[in-house]
């Protein structure tokens, strides 16, 4: 990326629907951020180039020339720029910005992390295809890892190692693949405990009336896999006139006559075309000037979206029930790779506990979604090229994550703001994790090698995702959610998250996640006390025994209280009676006693005040020290040392406190981070 002078237009004006008066300010333009700065607010407005979506030059009026940018995001910001070849030239410049000709344009092989813990983690990621399967029991009696696609060549969308039955030849499977589209012949994405099986490929070249002897065999090994079972499902997650519609192109379903002991089933879940009308619909509803309760019902109505969302839930389910009863599934779609990995890894949140942590999350994504080859490079819009591969299929996975949270609200370890970051960082091109529609073109950009990891930043600041209601011992082993359409909700939070006045001031979340942060700050502490007390006694025991006099009545017994189950000492004693006072005498043998006291005594008194055991009310607070305001959107992080407010950019640094017992860093603010590292350096 070139790099491009900051240009800086005056006197622009940022309108929003929500206030009557426009925020004026100065709109600056760097090599990755469009800055609008409002001085007398103290506001400003950062908006990402790879997080716009479309620009649109509106109408002169007598204030300007206004350009509307409507961002991945869901931020639509209207700028009214006083001079019509400023505009003109803002938006050319952003045009080309945002949507770069070469994917090697793209912001994560320019982008250099500031954080020095992220650079020492380097781009690598912990996933291993090969490890989830074992964590699935994956090789076993009736599942095996092949390398016939080592080298792309049986499936070029495919990942190395797939998994397949054990019985099945090499010729049946290169047979299978070359009858179902692109190559992705049926494979293993998800073993239950119970032995029955999540299978996912795409729909066969069927025609009117081809088959193909090698894919039926596929299909029969992959039944016996289960021998508990006598029959398996086919989903078809299309509606059936589409499925049908496909026949006339060489392509279509499964033929019931050539396929035995199979039960077929079509979910109707619409194709990307109308997954993308229908977001805009969304768009067009939520930006709406002055709506009214009818127009805005009326409209989220007409897009579908929430329809959509349900046809999601209802497959996954459909999915889930039948592997909990012991049944064998083979999906597909067209191609396989977005409605497919939609409602397959629905189902395996709802089967398993483990994609429902922090880990298993990233793990299932990078499964079912990346290493299957959904493809993130067209479907999120990341370069030039046809608008009509753009679909917000991911969107709609967390979309329908989210409503499972909504309903199981203590069985997900991660928060509401774990899929929003997730979702806006798919969307940045910020990280290399997304880039490409396949395993094989992340392979040739050596995104590992070149660009930094989604995965080591969030897991960096995991406090940030962690749900408080989270409970992993009473985690509901599978989810079965009630899906009655006013149990689907609006996710408000996504698509108008960035409406100044429609939010709460401090979501009841970060409340809770403060609250958690503190107590487990406060009980560290506490443990850190109670070694230091432990010390103390041992060491006025010791001298009391080596002086051969009994230990003073007049010492203070320490105080003890009880947090959960353990108990804590409360608070220390120094001795302070002259009937001790010739253990701080010197002595002829020119060893002091006293001097030695002293220094134990310093030693355990010190970083008693390293921890802040008050932390500021997160309510009413506008802004941070840095001026920077807090708006419905912004986290509010509080520094562990002074106990204060700030905004994420004040509070970037992680250090370990000497007031806690457990060595791992935690976030301080900069002026803290000084001083702890100037202490810890004398």
């Amino acid at each position: 990326m070139e790099f491009i002078k900051t240009p800086k237009i005056e006197n622009v004006q940022m309108l929003d629907r929500y206030s009557k008066t426009p925020s004026k300010g100065t709109l600056y333009l760097t090599a990755t951020h469009l800055i609008f700065v409002d001085p007398d607010a103290k506001k400003e407005t950062w908006i990402l180039h790879m997080h716009i979506a479309s620009l649109e030059r509106q109408p002169l009026t007598t204030t300007g020339s206004p350009l509307l940018i409507r961002c991945k995001t869901f931020l639509s910001v209207t700028f009214v720029i006083p001079r019509e070849r400023d505009c003109h030239e803002m938006h050319v410049t952003l045009q080309r910005l945002s949507q770069p000709v070469s994917i090697e344009d793209l912001y994560c092989f320019h982008y250099t992390s500031g954080n020095d813990i992220i650079m020492r983690n380097g781009n690598i990621d912990s996933f291993s295809l090969e490890k989830e399967y074992r964590r699935m029991g994956v090789p076993n009696n009736y599942w095996a890892l092949t390398n016939l696609n080592k080298n792309y060549e049986l499936c070029e969308t495919y990942p190395t190692k797939i998994c397949v039955p054990v019985s099945a030849a090499s010729n049946i499977l290169i047979g299978s693949a070359k009858f179902r589209s692109k190559g992705r012949l049926p494979v293993l994405t998800y073993l239950h405990k119970n032995g029955a099986s999540i299978n996912r490929c795409s729909q066969p070249l069927s025609g009117f009336n081809a088959r193909c002897i090698e894919d039926e065999s596929l299909l029969n090994h992959i039944l016996t896999t289960n021998p508990a079972s006598p029959f398996m499902f086919v989903v078809d997650t299309r509606p059936k006139i589409n499925a049908m519609a496909n026949r006339a192109a060489g392509k279509g379903y499964e033929n019931k006559a050539f396929y035995e002991n199979i039960k077929f089933q079509f979910l109707g879940i619409e194709n990307i075309h109308v997954m993308r009308n229908s977001l805009s619909k969304i768009i067009e509803t939520c930006e709406q000037k002055n709506s009214s309760m009818n127009s805005f019902l009326s409209g989220l109505e007409s897009s579908g979206w929430l329809r959509h969302i349900k046809a999601i839930l209802d497959t996954g389910r459909f999915i889930a029930q039948a592997v909990e009863d012991g049944v064998n599934v083979v999906v597909h779609c067209s191609d396989g790779w977005d409605r497919t990995a939609q409602v397959c890894s629905t189902a395996a949140v709802l089967l398993d506990p483990y994609y429902r942590t922090i880990e298993g999350f990233q793990a299932l994504i990078e499964k079912d979604w990346l290493a299957f080859g959904h493809k993130f490079t067209d479907r999120c819009g990341y370069i030039q090229g046809e608008n009509k591969e753009i679909s917000p299929i991911f969107t709609q996975y967390l979309d329908t994550t989210w409503q499972l949270m909504v309903q199981y609200p203590s069985d997900f370890q991660f928060n509401e703001r774990f899929l929003l970051t997730l979702h806006d960082h798919v969307m940045s091109c910020q990280f290399g994790t997304f880039i490409g529609n396949s395993e094989k073109e992340r392979q040739e950009l050596k995104l590992k090698e070149r660009t930094f990891s989604l995965w080591n930043y969030m897991n960096h600041q995991i406090n940030e995702f962690i749900n408080p209601l989270f409970c992993r011992e009473n985690t509901t082993d599978i989810l079965k959610p009630n899906l009655c359409p006013q149990n689907i909700r609006f996710w408000r939070s996504m698509y108008c998250r960035f409406e100044n006045g429609v939010h709460p001031r401090e979501p009841l979340g970060d409340l809770l996640l403060a609250t958690v942060d503190h107590s487990n700050s406060l009980k560290d502490h506490i443990k850190y006390l109670n070694k230091k007390i432990v010390n103390a006694k041992n060491f006025i025991m010791e001298n009391s025994k080596r002086l051969g006099k009994p230990l003073s009545k007049s010492v203070n017994k320490t105080a003890t209280i009880d947090v959960s189950d353990n108990k804590y000492i409360y608070d220390i004693k120094q001795i302070n009676s002259s009937e001790d006072s010739y253990l701080w005498k010197k002595t002829a043998e020119g060893i002091s006693p006293c001097e030695e006291a002293h220094s134990k005594v310093e030693e355990l008194t010190k970083n008693l005040d390293s921890v802040a055991l008050d932390w500021k009310t997160l309510r009413n607070i506008k802004e941070c020290g840095c001026s920077t305001p807090f708006d419905h959107f912004s986290r509010k992080n509080h520094c562990r040392k002074c106990g204060e407010v700030f905004c994420v950019r004040c509070i970037d640094k992680q250090v370990i406190l000497p007031g806690h017992l457990t060595e791992k860093a935690v976030p301080v603010c900069r002026p803290c981070y000084d001083v702890v590292q100037d202490t810890s350096e004398t």
